[in-house]
């Protein structure tokens, strides 16, 4: 299953057990997501991404993947506020994706299954959009969010493909992003990667062409250019300390 983070009780979708819940549109409150400082982010989502995130790669070995920076301490998004509205132009997918998301059945089973967190503040017996019709069929807006749950998985997957070829180009390298809020200790975010832009720049012509025709070369330098919200996400910060104080 992807990272729970503000999922607190996913559960495979059940025709009979779930057929009168609703689920209201999360467009407008977004705060199941308020204490989440991060999330995956798709490859394909870099250009769009990186005009509001750092986005830069979390994890370790084979589980190393981009994430979108939402904010500089723990358990903190600095893109919503108290009305609970994201206050960004764009929106990752995963986030968009709650209250569902795709699990694997299990060890033996690699199909995925599309659950629902039946914790969400979005389900309710009342308003809102059903999940099945009367006859028991899916309805449209479930429908529409498990074409986005396999269109995310799909890209998910090239991402894999895309973070493993940097890896193995020894692209990557560990950095600690340093942050000094206004009045306030210094934050120190470790255990972040970003693509070595001086490697890159002698990589050998072979293995730059690949990432140029695969149409990766282009994700690298949105995510090179991505970083330059570090700033931007400190000010979104001091803007909350100030307001606190």
């Amino acid at each position: 299953m992807a990272s729970l983070l503000f999922y607190q009780n996913p559960v495979p979708l059940n025709r009979e057990a779930h057929k009168n819940l609703r689920v209201k549109p999360t467009a407008s409150d977004f705060g199941f997501a308020a204490n989440t400082n991060s999330v995956p982010l798709a490859a394909a989502e870099f250009y769009d991404a990186q005009k509001d995130y750092p986005i830069v790669f979390a994890g370790q070995g084979d589980d190393i993947a981009p994430v979108a920076l939402l904010g500089l301490r723990q358990s903190e998004n600095l893109f919503i506020e108290k009305g609970r509205q994201w206050d960004g132009d764009y929106v990752p997918v995963f986030v968009r994706c709650y209250p569902f998301v795709l699990a694997r059945g299990n060890a033996e089973n690699s199909d995925y299954l599309v659950c629902i967190d039946e914790a969400s503040p979005a389900i309710a017996k009342s308003g809102g959009e059903p999940l099945f019709n009367d006859d028991g069929r899916e309805s449209d807006y479930l429908c529409r969010n498990i074409d986005l749950l396999s269109e995310f998985q799909g890209h998910m997957r090239r991402t894999r493909e895309f973070t493993q070829r940097l890896k193995a180009a020894g692209l990557l390298k560990e950095i600690t992003l340093q942050v000094v809020p206004e009045g306030t200790e210094p934050l120190a975010l470790q255990g972040l990667q970003i693509v070595d832009e001086v490697k890159l720049m002698t990589l050998e012509d072979a293995k730059l062409l690949e990432l140029f025709r695969l149409g990766e070369l282009g994700w690298v330098y949105a995510h090179l250019a991505s970083l330059r919200n570090v700033q931007r996400l400190s000010r979104r910060l001091n803007r909350r300390l100030a307001k606190a104080a």
